[in-house]
């Protein structure tokens, strides 16, 4: 391992939010700790429907959801000894036709068009080596909600396999410079679906996702040039600028909003140095939670709201600390290396995603809150940065600059290869993966 140079202070706090730049190295191979692999095969049934083209479309976005989830594998239809086309519901299954294909699942389903465009759809799941329904459901959703629909549908199938939806259907956020200045985007998770949330043609950085899955808080520095919180929501009226009474004229670097979405934790420039504060999202209830000459920054609250993982230099160099979520009793849980920062708290509170600098790159790591575990999930000869959890705990979305400039990466913690999701020109950093959303009866 390379000697770790420490960064002059002045410096540093932009080495801790930005999380450092290396030297860009293709290589389009990825080493995983654990063995990865599709568990189950899925057959896909065409869903009935009066509308063939709806039901094509429904079929190919369903089965990219399940492949997406890294447990299925999608049969061709070419290869069905049973009917191509669900024509019923509620009737029995030739189990024996789809387990001599070597049918794990079988989705089969309606679709019919309701009132005002929309779309509503009935499916069930089926276990053939019992033949056995696993799962039966129905959606419906507006006009254009079809994608999003057949997404719900196999996130569903997911669960009724494993007891925890898959998240196909969830949406990650973004920053990229494709169109010049660095924008706040969105896209599905598989990548899909990209669109441009801010045209403000200045730095914007660090989304951070409300648990309702309708609510981004991220830095913008629109305002003068400092860096301030801005919200915008789905469907309504946003409401821009936020916490203006915090500090007022101190640079507000990053907002995390916790598990509730009633509080908001808060780097914020004091005295030459960065503090967390924690806020109610109606900017009440100010509270400086760290203190000292040291920096912190990198907030990230454990599922419960009852604790946050945050960076300090406290020690020397960044490191990873845990305290309680008023600042009391705060313990470093990060030891290996002297540069570790870029803290995620994984939903179902097992795991503190990382990024810890060996070598002059950045690789991505794991540990547990209490410090007893710490293991490599991403090492590459590339720079691996800021990661964050899928709502399943089960997948990890990262930047990475392996193939020369920065692009967003997806792989599951249990292993197997990493799977690039942004295309086109420009550098994407600052993911967020979001929440599930409950817009879909």
């Amino acid at each position: 391992m390379s000697r770790v140079v420490r960064p002059r202070r002045a410096a540093f706090v932009l080495a801790l939010l930005f999380a450092g730049a290396a030297r860009a190295q293709e290589n389009p191979t990825v080493v995983i700790e654990g063995a990865g692999g599709s568990a189950y095969k899925a057959a896909v049934q065409r869903f009935g429907s009066g509308d063939s083209a709806l039901a094509d479309r429904f079929r190919e976005d369903l089965g990219k959801g399940l492949e997406f989830s890294s447990l299925f594998s999608v049969l061709s239809p070419d290869a069905f000894l049973a009917g191509d086309t669900t024509r019923a519901l509620g009737e029995a299954v030739a189990c024996p036709d789809w387990r001599q294909i070597g049918t794990d699942v079988l989705v089969a389903g309606m679709l019919r068009r309701e009132a005002g465009g929309g779309v509503g759809v009935d499916f069930e799941a089926w276990d053939v080596s019992r033949c056995q329904k696993l799962v039966a459901k129905h959606y419906s959703g507006r006009a254009g909600d079809e994608r999003r629909l057949a997404r719900r549908v196999a996130d569903e199938v997911v669960g009724a396999l494993t007891g925890k939806p898959g998240v196909s259907s969830t949406e990650i956020a973004f920053i990229s410079n494709r169109d010049g200045a660095k924008e706040l985007y969105l896209m599905d998770a598989d990548g899909s679906n990209v669109r441009a949330v801010t045209r403000n043609r200045t730095l914007n950085e660090f989304p951070s996702w409300g648990p309702d899955a309708d609510t981004l808080l991220y830095t913008s520095y629109r305002e003068n040039r400092v860096p301030a919180l801005f919200v915008l929501s789905r469907g309504g009226r946003s409401p821009g600028r936020v916490f203006k009474s915090l500090r007022p004229g101190a640079s507000q670097y990053r907002g995390v909003i916790d598990p509730t979405g009633q509080k908001v934790a808060v780097v914020v420039s004091v005295d030459g140095a960065t503090k967390l504060f924690t806020v109610d999202r109606d900017g009440r209830n100010a509270r400086q939670i760290t203190d000292g000459k040291s920096l912190e920054v990198s907030p990230a609250w454990s599922p419960d709201g009852r604790r946050i993982a945050f960076v300090s230099d406290r020690s020397g160099g960044p490191q990873i600390y845990v305290a309680n979520a008023d600042g009391s009793s705060p313990k470093r849980i990060t030891f290996q290396g002297g540069y570790n920062t870029g803290a995620a708290w994984s939903p179902d509170g097992k795991w503190i995603a990382y990024e810890s600098r060996i070598g002059g790159q950045y690789d991505i790591w794991l540990i547990d809150p209490e410090g007893a575990t710490n293991v490599p999930l991403v090492d590459h000869p590339a720079t691996d940065e800021s990661a964050s959890w899928s709502p399943d705990s089960r997948k990890i979305v990262f930047s990475s600059n392996r193939r020369g400039r920065k692009d967003l990466y997806a792989v599951d913690i249990q292993g197997g290869p990493a799977r690039r999701l942004t295309q086109g020109e420009g550098d994407s950093t600052s993911p967020a993966w979001g929440p599930y959303r409950a817009e879909l009866r």
